[in-house]
């Protein structure tokens, strides 16, 4: 059986555990460190014993969905408390392809968060989101924390269906003066996924220790891994000159856990055993602080990665206010840190210029997701199409 281990943050080697007969044996698989920070739109409120409003863990999913769907889902979600914030237009969601049924939402949020609080449906509403808010904005902090960050120093970037919905609200909390949302952000993760390199990543055991460096043995090891990973990638790039990078998984003798060595895609000679000694050094004391005299090294496995070339954007200014945006019309949205509802522009994305520019409250509407710009903050498109969202007193 496969567990790994559960924690709220995944770090940069994850150990798996494989159990076979009563004996087990780690396995080291190099990952990107994540921290995942949100809440679904289809995650379930429901208010606890100490009259507290909880949202999630449940999840009404896409079947039944929301309680708006109006496909059989009775319990509050968080997108029944933004259809109710006047956040979503319910006839002209996801484009107009769904209408959202908002007395069901009404129903929904009476029924298990107004009437057990006793007040009323928009302040149910409001607390819900404010609890969805609370949390994402106190697991940013905690990250920023253990990593010594200072988050009014970054810029967020938010993409996903509902994060534009949300992203304002969370950068008032934090502190943070600016937010891009990039075109496509509702599709972003499949936007990713479409324009990410082809790549693979070949792993193989090949056990030796440094103080009888076989530099035969190393290179025929690499070039095995060169021609299995590229070959792999050009079955699905054809054309494609891929980048290596292969790594070195090094350690003392006799310790149990690897340090990962970035070495050239190269062939080696035996004199070279002196390099690979001087790079594990340098990583070792980096990682901990000092090596240890007198102890041989070994190498326990190797991975080689060959992905496709991809062209690094390219840099560019930000554009500043150069004239109003075109205003479709004007719906009502709850601002949280007025406290009450107000008047917001309604904007086209799609209708905006390099240089348009509106202030809060409004709504930058698009067919995938909807951006809210809160009372605080002002909005300029930018010339790749992204939405410089920012504070007012910054700008």
């Amino acid at each position: 059986e496969n567990q790994t281990p559960k924690t709220s943050k995944t770090f940069e080697v994850a150990r798996t555990w494989r159990f076979k007969k009563g004996s087990g044996m780690p396995i080291s698989i190099p990952v990107i460190e994540m921290v995942e920070i949100g809440a679904g739109g289809g995650s379930i409120a429901t208010v606890d014993s100490m009259r507290q409003i909880r949202v999630g863990p449940h999840s009404a999913g896409s079947e039944p969905g929301p309680a708006c769907y109006g496909r059989g889902g009775e319990s509050p979600t968080v997108t029944d408390a933004d259809l109710i914030l006047g956040r979503l237009d319910a006839d002209e969601f996801a484009g107009g392809a769904m209408k959202l049924n908002a007395p069901a939402s009404d129903r929904a949020m009476h029924a298990d968060i107004a009437s057990k609080l006793d007040t009323d449906i928009a302040t149910a509403a409001y607390g819900l989101s404010e609890v969805v808010d609370e949390n994402m904005s106190n697991a940013a902090r905690m990250h920023a924390v253990e990593n010594g960050k200072e988050l009014s120093e970054f810029t967020m970037i938010a993409f996903g269906g509902a994060a534009p919905i949300h992203a304002a609200r969370l950068c008032e909390k934090l502190g943070m003066a600016n937010l891009l949302i990039p075109p496509g952000a509702g599709v972003g993760s499949a936007i990713g996924f479409l324009r990410a390199p082809f790549g693979f990543e070949s792993v193989r055991s090949a056990y030796s220790r440094l103080s009888r460096f076989d530099a035969d043995a190393i290179n025929r090891t690499i070039s095995e891994l060169v021609a299995e990973a590229t070959s792999f990638v050009r079955s699905g790039a054809p054309d494609a000159d891929p980048n290596l990078e292969c790594t070195a998984y090094m350690r003392y003798v006799g310790q149990g856990w690897e340090v990962p060595i970035t070495i050239d895609v190269r062939d080696y000679a035996d004199v070279d055993g002196a390099l690979f000694r001087a790079l594990f050094d340098a990583q070792y004391e980096h990682f901990f602080g000092r090596v240890i005299d007198g102890l041989d090294v070994e190498i326990v496995s190797w991975s080689l990665r060959a992905t496709s070339k991809v062209t690094p954007p390219a840099r560019i200014s930000t554009v500043g206010k150069a004239g109003d945006a075109t205003v479709r019309g004007t719906r009502e949205i709850f601002d949280v840190q007025e406290g009450r509802f107000q008047q917001a522009s309604v904007v086209s994305r799609h209708d905006m210029k390099p240089g348009d520019w509106v202030a809060g409250p409004a709504v930058i509407t698009e067919r995938e997701t909807s951006t809210i710009i809160t009372a605080s903050r002002e909005v300029v498109m930018q010339a790749d199409g992204c939405l410089l969202v920012r504070a007012k007193q910054a700008a």
